[in-house]
Order: C-alpha cells, then sequence, then structure tokens
C-alpha cells in the first residue's frame, strides 16, 4: 500500500523522479508476480494426495492432475482456498496452479528465466497453458524456442502467433487435430449483451465462409449508399447484414433492396427487473440498461409485454422438504442474482441451490439457507471443510479450512477480519466480529 507520504511527495517529484518511481514500483509488481507464482508451485506440493491420511480413500480417488503429461496430481478442491486469498475463483485459481507445475516440471528454460527476472510471468504462464496439451518432449521443445522473446520486447500479439507456430511445429497432428475440432464448431447465435442495450452477433465457421459472408456483406451495403446517404459505413453493414439474414426483407422479384416486406418478429423472453425510483433496469443475464432505452427498443420491436407482480422476497414460506419449488428457487435467484461463493462470477440460472445449514442436518429448505452455486463450487463446500451461513437475506459469510472468512454481499466478495492495532471499529466491524463470533461459536 501507497502511505499518504509517499503520496505527497510525488508531487514534488520531477518529471525524471517520477519514472524512477514508477519504475520501482514496475519492478515490484513483477517480483509479486513472480512469488505468487512460487507459492501456488508450493501450494501443489502441500496438496499431492500421498499427503492425505492413509484412511482417505476418496480424496486419492479423486485427485487430478492439472498440469500437463508428467506432473503430479493434487487433492480435488486444492485450488478453493488458495484462489480465494488472491481473489481468484477456484477456476482461476486452478489455471494458476496448472501453469506454476507445468513451469517448474516441463518448462525449465523459462522457470529460470522467471527466477531470474528475465521472463515475463503472464508470458509464461501463456506458454504453460499452451503447451499442456503437449507431450514432456514436445514441450520442453517449445520451451527452447520461445525463451529468447519471452521477456516482452514483443507486442503481445505477435507473441501470441510465436507461440502459436512453434506449438503447431512441435506436435502437427495435434495441430491437425485441433483444426478439424475447430472446424466443428460452427455456430451464428447472440452473444452476451455488451453494454448501454447493445448485442454482439457471432457467426463462427471456416475461414473461406466467413471471407464469402464477409465480401456479400460488403457488396450490400455499397448498393446501401444511396438509400441510406447520412449512415456511415458500420451502420450501412448492420443493414446490409439484416437485409442478408432476414427473408422477409428480401426482394419479391428483380433483386431491388426496396421492395422489402418488412421484418420478421420473432418470438424471444428476456427477463427485464424494474425498481422503484430507477431509470436503470437490469437485463437479466446481460446488464443495467436504461428503461428509455429498453422502451425504444420494445417498441421498435413491437414486443408483447407482461408485467409480473413483485415478489414478496421476505414472505416466502420455508417448506418441509429437501426439493425447492418453483416460487423458492425464483426468490433465492432475485435475492442472490450470482453465484455466492467467493470470487465467483456466474451469474445464470443453470445453478445449484445449496442449503448451507445441510437439510440432513436440520437446515431448512428456505431463502434464509438456499444460495446458488455451481456445480463445482457446490462439490468444495461439500468435500473440501468450506462452511456458509447466510446471517440476512443478501448475505452470506463464508469460512475456509483454515479459518479465514469472507463476506458476499450485492458489491461482491471482502475478506472479513477482526479490527487489530489501534484503529476504532465502526459499526460495520462490530457487526461483522459479532456474526463471526457466533459462527465460530
Amino acid at each position: 500500500m501507497v502511505s499518504d507520504g509517499a503520496v505527497a511527495g510525488l508531487a514534488d517529484l520531477s518529471a525524471v523522479g517520477v519514472l524512477e518511481f514508477v519504475e520501482r514500483q514496475h519492478a515490484a509488481r513483477l517480483e509479486a508476480e513472480r512469488e505468487v507464482l512460487r507459492a501456488a508451485y508450493q501450494w501443489a506440493v502441500l496438496h499431492h494426495p500421498d499427503r492425505l491420511p492413509p484412511d482417505d480413500r476418496r480424496g486419492r480417488s479423486r485427485a487430478r492432475r492439472v498440469g500437463g503429461a508428467g506432473t503430479p496430481l493434487i487433492t480435488d478442491h486444492a485450488a478453493a482456498a488458495f484462489g480465494a486469498r488472491i481473489q481468484l475463483s477456484p477456476y482461476g485459481a486452478r489455471r494458476l496452479i496448472a501453469d506454476a507445475v507445468d513451469l517448474q516440471l516441463r518448462l525449465p528454460r523459462l522457470w529460470a528465466g522467471v527466477e531470474a527476472g528475465s521472463v515475463r510471468v503472464g508470458h509464461a504462464r501463456h506458454v504453460a497453458d499452451a503447451t499442456r496439451d503437449l507431450s514432456s518432449e514436445e514441450a520442453a521443445w517449445v520451451d527452447g524456442e520461445v525463451v529468447e522473446v519471452a521477456d516482452g520486447r514483443l507486442a503481445w500479439s505477435r507473441f501470441e502467433s510465436v507461440v502459436e507456430g512453434k506449438v503447431a511445429a512441435a506436435a502437427p497432428e495435434l495441430a491437425l487435430a485441433r483444426e478439424e475440432a475447430a472446424a466443428k464448431e460452427r455456430c451464428a447465435r447472440m452473444s452476451r449483451v455488451d453494454r448501454h442495450g447493445m448485442a454482439t452477433f457471432t457467426i463462427k465457421a471456416d475461414a473461406v465462409t466467413v471471407a464469402g459472408i464477409d465480401a456479400a456483406v460488403s457488396v450490400v451495403a455499397e448498393r446501401l449508399k444511396d438509400q441510406l446517404p447520412d449512415a456511415d459505413s458500420n451502420d450501412r453493414r448492420v443493414a446490409a447484414v439484416a437485409l442478408l439474414v432476414n427473408p422477409a426483407s428480401h426482394p419479391a422479384t428483380d433483386g431491388d433492396l426496396g421492395a422489402s416486406v418488412g421484418p420478421v418478429r420473432p418470438k424471444a423472453t428476456v427477463y427485464l427487473h424494474l425498481y422503484a425510483d430507477s431509470p436503470i433496469a437490469r437485463l437479466e443475464g446481460h446488464g443495467p440498461v436504461t428503461i428509455a432505452r429498453m422502451m425504444h427498443l420494445l417498441g421498435e420491436a413491437g414486443a408483447r409485454v407482461r408485467i409480473t407482480p413483485v415478489i414478496d422476497l421476505p414472505g416466502q414460506a420455508p417448506v418441509d422438504a429437501y426439493e425447492i419449488p418453483t416460487r423458492l428457487r425464483e426468490a433465492v435467484h432475485l435475492i442472490h442474482p450470482a453465484d455466492v461463493f467467493p470470487f465467483a462470477a456466474n451469474t445464470t440460472r443453470n445453478v445449484d441451490l445449496d442449503h448451507a445449514v445441510p437439510y440432513s442436518e436440520g437446515g431448512p429448505t428456505s431463502i434464509g439457507n438456499l444460495g446458488p452455486l455451481t456445480r463445482t463450487h457446490h462439490r468444495v463446500k461439500t468435500h473440501a471443510g468450506w462452511e456458509a451461513r447466510h446471517p440476512f437475506p443478501g448475505i452470506v459469510i463464508w469460512r475456509d479450512p483454515y479459518g479465514a472468512h469472507y463476506l458476499i454481499d450485492p458489491t461482491g466478495t471482502r475478506r472479513v477480519t477482526p479490527t487489530t492495532g489501534d484503529d476504532t471499529p465502526t459499526r460495520t466491524d462490530i457487526m461483522v466480529t459479532e456474526l463471526l463470533l457466533n459462527y465460530a461459536a
């Protein structure tokens, strides 16, 4: 953390002084990245299945290899506690551990460069990920080929291209198999809405097909110049795509684009959450959008809107069963619109609803004891020693197997610890401390 004195000192520095200061901070950041990578490897060492008690057969059977060929197994869910300490999801922490293991055991030249400070951690991790499916010998060859340029001298896109080429040269049969597999991943679908009510439609196909589509869009967009004289090229290209993909907009006879019979009105369901006295609504699965913009879009689409009354969340009665009825699922989703595991990212409805206190131990099937978790995070809680409590609607407190606590609320995840030193505790500090003490008891 930079102290107030350091900030005040910056104001007195010359241009050269500021550059020297930021250079030192940058070097410290790079060293911190190296230390985290070293720690990730040591965490893998500490979680080899041989370190489990002899009678823990389940733990041994579920151990997995996160790195490439030739790397050791680590216990299932080992990444969860490590990731939470550095604000990563279990998935992100597992990738970090896999990269650290591969670098130390499969990519020795890159690892030596990381240790010496001549190889950037991000570059080394990219090579580890790119070579994970290669044999140890193939990975070692790539290691020697790319280590010289892994120091940041190349722009990132150029470095990616170099690594991609070396990986393909090291394992041409694997490269061909990947190309054949990629050829089957053809799709045309709407992607996640970005921001401000705008969306993306993605077409994924072989390069020749996409080139043909691009050429057709260019031709039609050129023909639209007279009809759309005030539109820029991007607007005309979007209009061209709409004409090409919408059969009802095609000319009836001679190819005249002006002979459109109007747009197709497909059926689609979206969930728009409105809030009292707020001009902003939440388009479920996509993000915030102004009500004015949404009304405009719905009006242009000729949409039929169904208004659902507000659910009385606190008034949802529990059920005397493990199974969760639809009304409770909807209420829990509205209270917890995202996965409630520390630093999790999933915001879909395709999740499990977990009983914080297990139903078999008397935990009720109620909104105060249910939280959405992905299947992976659900298994972490069930089998890896994590515990959760819901002290208030929308608030979840987690305790990891090592005693650290995390508070999940609508603003995200925070590590919570008792106040120390001479700091005067706030009302929030006192409340959280009381909750943690009650939870520990």
